[in-house]
């Protein structure tokens, strides 16, 4: 698998830049927003980063009784993915900043992205063709309103340029973005390119992010920023039906608003976070007890698509904490609930999470490029949401036709290494019990290695 994985990794780059025309895919980068030192950096004007990642998977048999339609296939399967994108950062006038990232994706997920509420790779979005196909991920302005005299440095990164920003700023932006970049952020599980690559912990999988197919989305995010706390609001807009590619333009009625507050501290000198986050999503949407009465009236199995109606509201809250330990060690969590009464719209089917891990960088044995994580997530359902599937219900990626529920948990640990400057390679493996919430199923074991390129340039 290593082999054939390496040889499509650099066959598609080279395609890509002979053609300007090749396949990646993403739910998520995210734009690095943090300082990186209090030495001043030198002003940037632009700066153009870019990316590429190859993802090569593998999981085997499993026990498996019966399926169904949106059940994880129990047979061996091999599916690679990839990404490349441009990160291109320019700043018009003073403490504005204008992102074009074009992007490329294409691959295949496991059962076409089925089968998991905690799906395996984070660069696969529920596409309906692994056909690669060129878009734009992120297109917006963004502008700070500086008040005080206090500054802090900030590093050239994707999204990002060097030079200093205002401690206490209120920042509004605005354009086609993922809400990812700016909500739910951890320091070690946000990048699936780098880090943990599980839906469920690279973001808070209780969270229904409103985006589209691919994980993007258009709106408006505000950010009150001073040296310990952030303050923020987005409202975004929604997918016309489920883990759709078309936004639904009744912006009045149908949205997702997110709201997220964040304290820094340290311990020892070492620094931590913890955010808190809430969402209200309003969509056109069904409710899990009403296609359960219809289902019982009628004789037939439920399907929660048939009860949409516009507007349904779904909400929910999350927390996110990292802390630093020593220079490289650090610990991680999240916590995330929602009604759990709602379709699953946006993201993924899970209604409430717990996550934690520890992730410690390579220079006790001289690779401080390196990292080796692991972690544990453990995601459920509300009491209607598994009666639905065991009724016969299916969600968008799950559904085995009945269900015996259980908790889906998996633990997830990888070694990321730097090969060179630059380039990156990795190797993950999940372990999974009860696929998609299914005591009856598995478990299943997927071994992953990804490759990884990234490099820039300022000026």
């Amino acid at each position: 698998m290593g082999a054939s994985l390496a040889l499509c990794f650099c066959a598609s780059l080279n395609s890509w830049a002979q053609e300007q025309s090749q396949p990646p895919q993403n739910p998520p980068a995210q734009a690095s927003q943090t300082p990186a030192s209090d030495q001043p950096q030198a002003p940037e004007r632009w700066n153009l980063f870019y990316q590429a990642t190859s993802i090569g998977q593998y999981h085997g048999t499993f026990y498996s009784p019966y399926a169904g339609t949106f059940s994880l296939q129990d047979y061996p399967e091999r599916d690679v993915s990839l990404t490349t994108t441009l990160f291109f950062a320019f700043r018009p006038w003073q403490d504005t900043l204008f992102v074009f990232d074009p992007e490329i994706a294409g691959g295949r997920g496991f059962s076409g992205v089925n089968g998991l509420a905690n799906s395996s790779n984070g660069e696969l979005p529920r596409v309906a063709t692994a056909t690669p196909k060129p878009y734009i991920a992120r297109l917006y302005l963004s502008h700070d309103f500086a008040f005080g005299t206090a500054k802090e440095s900030v590093e050239s990164d994707e999204n990002q340029l060097a030079g200093e920003r205002s401690v206490d700023r209120y920042t509004i932006t605005s354009g086609r973005f993922t809400v990812t970049d700016f909500f739910d952020d951890n320091r070690y599980t946000h990048d699936p390119r780098s880090q943990f690559m599980g839906w469920g912990v690279m973001y808070n999988g209780a969270w229904d992010y409103p985006a589209d197919v691919r994980g993007y989305d258009w709106g408006i995010v505000q950010e009150l920023h001073t040296r310990d706390w952030s303050f923020r609001y987005g409202i975004s807009a929604e997918p016309r039906v489920a883990n759709g590619s078309q936004f639904d333009r009744r912006l009045f009625r149908d949205h997702g608003q997110t709201f997220e507050e964040e304290r820094r501290f340290s311990l020892n000198t070492h620094p931590g976070a913890i955010r808190v986050l809430e969402y209200a999503n309003r969509a056109d949407a069904g409710t899990y007890a009403e296609a359960l009465k219809i289902a019982e009236a009628t004789g037939t199995a439920p399907s929660v698509v048939a009860t949409r109606r516009p507007g349904t509201l779904k909400y929910g809250l999350g927390i996110s904490m990292d802390q630093e330990i020593t220079k490289d060690i650090g610990v991680f969590g999240r916590l995330g609930w929602n009604d759990g009464k709602t379709e699953s719209f946006a993201f993924t089917a899970i209604d409430r999470l717990a996550t934690g891990g520890v992730s410690v960088t390579g220079q006790r044995w001289h690779r401080q490029f390196d990292t080796v994580a692991t972690e544990l997530t453990a995601a459920g359902l509300s009491g209607v949401h598994a009666l639905y599937l065991a009724r016969g219900g299916y969600d968008f990626l799950i559904g085995d036709g009945r269900l015996e529920y259980g908790p889906e948990t998996i633990w997830e640990s990888y070694y990321n290494a730097r090969l060179f400057p630059g380039f990156f390679a990795a190797f993950d493996f999940q372990h999974v019990n009860n696929p998609a919430y299914n005591e009856a199923r598995g478990p299943v074991r997927i071994y992953s290695l990804r490759l990884h390129m990234e490099f820039g340039k300022h000026h």
